[in-house]
């Protein structure tokens, strides 16, 4: 049926429940179904069209069958003899076949033919001598067919009840339907007719209609004339008025008017009193419809997608409603009356403009389907919302009986490249000499401190407005490649992002490397974050020359955001296309777009397409030019990030009254002896919570927001690093900056210092300390500079070297294995030589971080273009998996996921784009291609190769690593990215171009009755379709986001 509301409207149940009464009506018939070549399994529809194929025959002794299905056979006609031997035929399934007419055997049934299934099929038309005949017939199926007309003759089918002719090319219908006086239910949704037919008022019986999808513009006054009708479906009808004869319909139970143009409801469709379920989503409506409020009965209301700006406290008159959605409408509250509404099962309120919940929201305990996302959460904070409703109780609580705490402040995080200026920025603003010299002139000598050394990513706690307690948290993040794979931990919501140019060397060519590139990240991990561009040294530009590179910076990103959302509306645009169509219409041909991809699937990514486009970056204009050797400038940049702080609108939750035992949990994260510690386990903080007032299941909402006001990281959508709060960040980031400083020099005097007051415990050490002190010192000296080469070069370094460089953290083995065991659940490094499960037996354990190899792998290159060694093409064929990163490619992700696949393979030798391995004794290879140019994508792919019947050994090389990559793809909400199946028979004829069939179908199960899919590229070859589907539907569904892009929160 057209129109329904994401699946989710329990009006389906009704359409549901109709067809089981007919099963169970029909259970007690004697049934037969056939299919082609003797229903021999694995037979597919390319077979079906040969000539050879073996033709389905009718087995003896069949006439007293009633019920025969011969769906889903290819038929063109029907088999010989069918109207003579089945002479107790009354149902007959024809669905799913490649008829182009009512076959005229089925005339020979019409005296006893009481059922006609004709679904599916590519009729064009029906045959007005073989409609005639079926004068017995109660239920006829014609949908998903070509007809443009039907036949006069359907009138004379007095008998029948049920008649769907949805989805064809009908344009009117016939006079004669009039005279269908037994009709009960007309299904006509997505056909091409332009006004409401006349002809349906006639039918007095009619309880179901359905006129979905059709452009009808306006509805009759005398459709008050279908006084039985209980159920109508008006979805997409284009309507912008509904009659006053309309609200006559009294017997109406379940009304569908989403996607119409509605504006307001006549004053007396309160007299629709019997009415339980009322759809009105994507609608006009700016106003709470009034006429709505006496309808007592009603349990199901949908609203969604309008405009409505306020909720009528008289709502909680409908006091036996079920279910309210009113999401994606500009709602700012709600009434307190909404609390009455304690039956209400689903409460659907995301994508408005709700800052504060009405007291007492605990009442509606009842509340399964909750969605509260994407509004500007104060009270309650957004962390307790998502939680669901029993939280919010129990907050709601907390806070009437507490003295509440409000704790104004902001992480604020500076991003940039090298030299941008960001730490000499941070020390100018968070200094005291930036306030003692407000005022002065810039011409009396001031001049900022010497730039301090940078010490890679820095945190600092700032009190920007001492009268008003506004702190922020100021992060300042390197902007050295080698923190690329570090710095997305540190992006979280919630943030203030300060983008840093530095105006003296910019130059127009560098916009996307300078301010293009960090937009498409931050909007990529962070959708919907807040950006101000700050440009420094100021004073090195002369006047005319700061105005252009500022107003060429800002004219740039108006381009790239305007190039990005067109980008995004063109696809969403084809997967509109593609939805319109019927799912057998878009699987009928490789050639179509989104081929095979089941409509849930397509859904999930027009919806994540609405997303993208509806959370786009919210960057602060102008470009805010800056000198540190200016006082004036300083303290307008100040003054600037202050008010952008408390800007309601822009951070709503940063003036939020929070509750007491949230206070208390944070003071007792930062006191002794947890203070000193590294990190803390969950339990860990949960027992302080339990300190602090505050039990496990509402531990969670409490981090979340300290973890978003920028005062520690807590990880809980990561499976690997949830169970860790990084309370202590200094001595994390401490960490950090030692193995991703590349410094040789550096690590050297580290190493230098560590080995100072080492013990003999190692084989190494003990070597050197048997030689003269000289030569000791010497050795050491070499066999460090040695290790320090191996890691910048190779990212190589043994667990003593590591511990060397580690040494103020580390005070014990134990204490080295657990941070070892840290940065590998970060994705930073991984043992090379530690058995799965077992120890070393005391050999020395190497460690390599992917992101610092820079050697290639030729024979890696080699197999991924289908030779072997010798240069011999591959007789076995190959799966490879593609994903494609038009915008941007999250940093660090190649690196981290070379880490994640660790333990799913042996054997690997890794390069700087690519790695070669084993799974058991299949080969994959995973392999990254930067992008060429500005319209060249980024790609990712994961490929393996087997023999055709052993195909599935391939399939089961490769997913583990595909869902491994789809889970760290799961970080980034904001990006865009593909996944493609390459065609086998492409990459085998070495194409540079192979065709590439849907990531989607990768969480799919295998078409039935498909053998073979033909190659679009070369339409002579056909592609297995075991290289096309795995044998096991993935996990997570490749190209989606869970929750749409949020956050794994429970709802």
């Amino acid at each position: 049926m057209a129109g329904k509301d994401s699946g989710n409207l329990k009006t389906v149940r009704l359409w549901r429940d109709a067809a089981l009464r007919a099963r169970k009506l029909r259970s007690n018939l004697r049934q037969l179904t056939l299919s082609a070549a003797g229903g021999c399994p694995g037979v597919g529809a390319d077979q079906i069209d040969s000539p050879d194929a073996p033709q389905l025959v009718l087995p003896a002794n069949i006439g007293d069958i009633e019920v025969l299905n011969l769906g889903n056979n290819g038929l063109e006609e029907v088999p010989e003899g069918l109207g003579s031997a089945l002479g107790s035929l009354r149902v007959l399934v024809l669905r799913r076949n490649r008829f182009a007419r009512l076959p005229p055997a089925v005339a020979e049934l019409g005296h006893h033919l009481t059922e006609l299934d004709m679904s599916h099929n590519r009729l064009t038309a029906l045959g007005a001598e073989v409609v005639s005949a079926l004068h017995e017939l109660r239920k006829l199926n014609l949908s998903h067919n070509q007809l443009p007309a039907l036949p006069a003759q359907l009138g004379s089918l007095a008998h029948l009840e049920e008649l769907d002719v949805s989805f064809n090319r009908l344009a009117h219908l016939p006079d004669s339907l009039s005279c269908l006086c037994r009709l009960r239910t007309l299904d006509v949704d997505h056909n091409q007719l332009t006004a409401f037919p006349g002809q349906l008022l006639q039918l007095a019986a009619l309880e179901e209609l359905d006129v979905s999808s059709n452009r009808l513009r306006g509805l009759p006054e005398g459709i008050s004339a279908l006084r039985a009708l209980k159920i109508l479906w008006l979805s997409g009808a284009e309507l912008g008025t509904l009659p006053e004869g309309f609200c006559e319909l009294a017997s109406l139970e379940s009304l569908m008017l989403d996607n119409n143009r509605l504006q307001a409801l006549p004053a007396q469709f309160s007299h629709l009193q019997r009415l339980k379920m009322l759809n009105l989503s994507s609608n006009l409506f700016e106003e709470f419809p009034a006429a709505l409020l006496p309808l007592a009965g009603l349990e199901e209301l949908y609203l969604s997608r309008n405009q409505l700006t306020s909720v009528p406290s008289l709502i909680s008159g409908l006091g036996r409603l079920l279910t309210l959605w009113l999401d994606n409408n500009r709602i700012r509250y709600l009434p307190d009356s909404i609390v009455e509404l304690t039956g209400l099962e689903e409460l659907v309120l995301q994508g408005n403009q709700i800052a504060v919940l009405p007291d007492n929201f605990g009442q509606l305990s009842r509340v399964g389907l909750w969605k509260i996302k994407d509004n500007p959460l104060i009270q309650p904070p957004y962390e307790v919302c998502m939680k669901g409703i029993p939280y919010i109780a129990a907050y709601q609580k907390e806070l009437a009986h507490s003295q509440p705490a409000v704790q104004p402040r902001l992480k604020l995080l500076l991003m940039g490249h090298k030299a941008a200026g960001k730490t000499l920025l941070r020390h100018c603003l968070t200094e005291d000499r930036v306030e003692a010299s407000e005022g002065g002139d810039k011409d009396k000598g001031y001049s900022p401190p010497p730039p301090p050394p940078s010490k890679g990513i820095e945190v600092t706690s700032w009190t920007a407005d001492a009268s008003r307690g506004l702190r922020f948290i100021v992060y300042d993040l390197a902007g050295d490649e080698s923190y690329e794979v570090i710095q997305p931990f540190f992006l979280s919501p919630g943030a203030l992002y300060v983008l840093v140019v530095n105006l003296a060397t910019y130059e127009p060519r560098r916009f996307p490397t300078t301010v293009g590139s960090f937009l498409h990240r931050v909007g990529a991990r962070v959708p919907h974050a807040v950006v101000c561009i700050v440009g420094t040294h100021a004073d090195l530009c002369g006047e005319r020359e700061l105005e252009e590179k500022c107003l060429d910076i800002h004219r740039q990103i108006a381009l790239q955001e305007k190039r990005d959302a067109e980008g995004l509306s063109r696809l969403a645009q084809v997967v509109d296309e593609a939805l319109a169509r019927d799912f057998e219409l878009r699987s009928a041909s490789p050639h179509a777009a989104y081929y095979g991809v089941s409509d849930k699937n397509l859904r999930r990514r027009k919806a994540h397409f609405q997303y993208l486009l509806n959370h786009r970056l919210q960057i602060l204009s102008p470009v805010l030019p800056v000198s540190c050797r200016d006082p004036r400038q300083l303290q307008r940049l100040r003054d600037k990030l202050l008010s952008v702080a408390e800007h309601r609108e822009i951070f709503p939750n940063l003036h939020r009254v929070l509750p007491r035992s949230w206070q208390v949990l944070e003071e007792l994260h930062f006191q002794p002896p947890q203070a000193q510690r590294l990190w803390l386990s969950w339990w860990d903080s949960a027992r302080l919570g339990l300190q602090a007032g505050l039990t496990e299941d509402r531990l969670q909402s409490a981090l979340s927001y300290l973890h978003e006001s920028g005062k520690l990281l807590y990880f809980e959508d990561s499976p690997a690093l949830k169970e860790h709060v990084f309370h202590n960040l200094t001595r994390l980031i401490d960490i950090l900056n030692v193995f991703f400083q590349r410094d040789p020099s550096l690590l050297l005097h580290k190493l230098l210092l560590g080995t100072n007051g080492e013990g003999e415990g190692d084989g190494e050490s003990s070597l050197v300390m048997a030689l003269p002190p000289t030569s000791q010192d010497l050795l050491r000296a070499t066999q460090l500079h040695h290790y320090v080469e191996g890691f910048l070069l190779h990212g190589l370094l043994p667990a003593h070297v590591i511990r060397l460089l580690l040494k103020p953290h580390v005070q014990a083995q134990q204490d080295l294995q657990l941070l070892l065991e840290l940065l590998e659940k970060m994705g930073l490094c991984y043992c090379l030589n530690k058995p799965k499960g077992k120890p070393l037996n005391g050999s020395t354990a190497w460690y390599k971080f992917p992101c610092y190899v820079q050697n290639e792998v030729p024979h890696a290159e080699a197999w991924i273009n289908g030779t072997n060694l010798a240069g011999q093409s591959f007789v076995a064929e190959q799966l490879q998996i593609e994903y494609s990163f038009p915008f941007t490619f999250p940093p660090g992700l190649f690196a981290r996921y070379s880490v994640q696949i660790n333990s799913h393979v042996v054997q690997r030798s890794d390069g700087k784009l690519q790695i070669f391995a084993y799974r058991g004794k299949v080969p994959v290879v995973v392999s990254y291609r930067p992008a060429k140019g500005v319209l060249q994508p980024d790609t990712l792919s994961i490929a393996s190769h087997a023999s055709l019947p052993n195909i599935w050994t391939a399939w089961q090389a490769i997913t583990p690593l595909v869902e491994e990559l789809n889970v760290l793809l799961q970080e980034w909400p904001g990006l865009h990215y593909t996944v493609h199946i390459l065609c086998s028979k492409c990459l085998k004829r070495g194409s540079p171009n192979p065709h590439a069939f849907p990531g989607e179908l990768l969480s799919q199960p295998r078409p039935e009755g498909v053998a073979e899919i033909i190659c679009p590229k070369n339409g002579s070859e056909r592609v297995n379709v075991a290289l096309v589907y795995p044998p096991t539907p993935t996990v997570i569904s490749p190209c989606s986001k869970k929750n749409v892009g949020e956050k794994h929160r429970n709802q």
